[in-house]
């Protein structure tokens, strides 16, 4: 993949479709019944821990912090991209976002009840995996849950335009459950469920649940 710094080419693209992004995908979950119940049931098990907040790390433009917080949750958003934080602070400005890399959170330790990552770890690559889950270990309360959204497969692909045509340069990583699943325990968290979804026949998501 050559000697590009990722976290860099992440942040511009995403800075790059920031507008466009939000435009895209800003009514998606009306038509996701499947996603809508994957986050239903996280909210209900990050309830059932107690009170306290939850992140979604990746946030993008708000969209799924905004709906946690419908659920009940005392959610706020962290990403890589200002102007992705600039989106989101002007579509909720009731809720709290923060400019930050997943590979070193500003959160305290052993402070979440909850944690999301939708389809924000598709990004990293392999050997940086490891550091981000331990961070995610790190910040989350004993009994703190974690949902991971990915592209599920093997393989990776460049992205170099995307959301409205702008141009963009970030590798797509495809992981089966399994392995992520596999990351996880290693990080020291227990892994609950594993899950596949194909919104579509090109497309196959997965899901994996894991606790502190």
């Amino acid at each position: 993949m050559g000697d590009r710094d990722w976290l860099d080419d992440t942040r511009t693209s995403y800075d790059t479709v920031a507008a466009s992004y939000a435009d895209l995908l800003r009514d998606a979950l009306a038509d996701a019944p499947f996603e809508r119940g994957v986050l239903g049931l996280f909210a209900e098990l990050v309830r059932a821990q107690g009170i306290g907040e939850v992140a979604d790390v990746g946030c993008g433009p708000g969209r799924l912090t905004a709906y946690l917080h419908g659920l009940g949750l005392d959610a706020f958003g962290v990403d890589l991209s200002p102007a992705m934080v600039d989106v989101a602070r002007r579509d909720h400005p009731d809720l709290r976002f923060e400019v930050g890399s997943m590979t070193r959170l500003e959160i305290a330790d052993g402070s979440l009840s909850g944690l999301l990552a939708w389809f924000s770890l598709i990004h990293v690559p392999d050997e940086e995996v490891p550091a981000v889950l331990a961070e995610f270990r790190r910040v989350l309360r004993p009994g703190g849950v974690a949902l991971l959204g990915f592209f599920a497969g093997d393989g990776s692909r460049l992205k170099t335009q995307g959301y409205g045509g702008h141009p963009m340069h970030v590798y797509v990583h495809r992981r089966p459950p399994a392995r992520v699943a596999a990351w996880l325990e290693a990080a020291g968290l227990t892994v609950d469920a594993e899950m596949t979804h194909r919104p579509s026949p090109d497309v196959e998501g997965g899901f994996v649940f894991a606790h502190r």
